[in-house]
């Protein structure tokens, strides 16, 4: 769908260059989503992975972050591959819904409610970060943090409409549970992609 240069606005990485390859496609549907003209994957430009690959390599950044859409939708593999030939670090944001598959270096599960994640993505995540919506989101978190790896990092950010709202909520249970740590979306604090 896009691709772009930036600064990594979320979760465990975040304030780090990045390169964005957004794929089209998404068949999870989270109404709240802030791209939902990447759900069709049929609108978008198809691009070979040489120049995906050219595009991220012009930049000095060398972690690459693929997000979507629901990047697991597609086969990931070769892109991942030539990625790492290129000597990127591989990166990746998903609902984990579909099956894994791909390289990579990180895996940001965020999951949703619409479409739960499959149990391997679980097991595979180096960050688990769930979006809060509501106070019902903090045993949803609970939840599916009992499912990931005793490594996996723990985050609650809130939903951007909602931040106002349940920010403060997110910062007394994190007091409460250290185990979980505060994401905020800070690249739309600071406007950028």
């Amino acid at each position: 769908m896009e691709q772009f240069y930036t600064i990594q606005g979320e979760g465990a990485n975040a304030g780090r260059a990045a390169y964005f390859i957004r794929l089209g496609g998404c068949d999870v549907g989270c109404h709240w989503c802030d791209v939902k003209e990447s759900w069709d994957a049929d609108v978008h430009p198809r691009l070979s992975l040489e120049s995906l690959v050219a595009e991220a390599s012009a930049h000095p950044g060398r972690n690459v972050v693929v997000t979507g859409g629901e990047p697991l939708m597609h086969d990931l593999g070769p892109l991942t591959r030539a990625l790492h030939a290129a000597g990127m670090q591989t990166w990746m944001e998903t609902s984990g819904a579909h099956p894994l598959t791909g390289e990579w270096d990180w895996i940001c599960l965020s999951p949703k409610k619409f479409k739960a994640p499959l149990p391997e993505v679980l097991r595979a995540a180096h960050e688990l970060k769930v979006v809060v919506f509501n106070k019902s989101d903090f045993a949803w978190a609970e939840e599916h943090a009992a499912q990931v790896g005793p490594d996996c990092r723990l985050f609650l950010q809130p939903e951007w409409g909602k931040a106002a709202q349940v920010t403060p909520l997110i910062i007394d249970y994190v007091k409460q549970h250290p185990q979980w740590q505060v994401s905020l979306q800070t690249h739309k604090y600071l406007d950028i992609p």
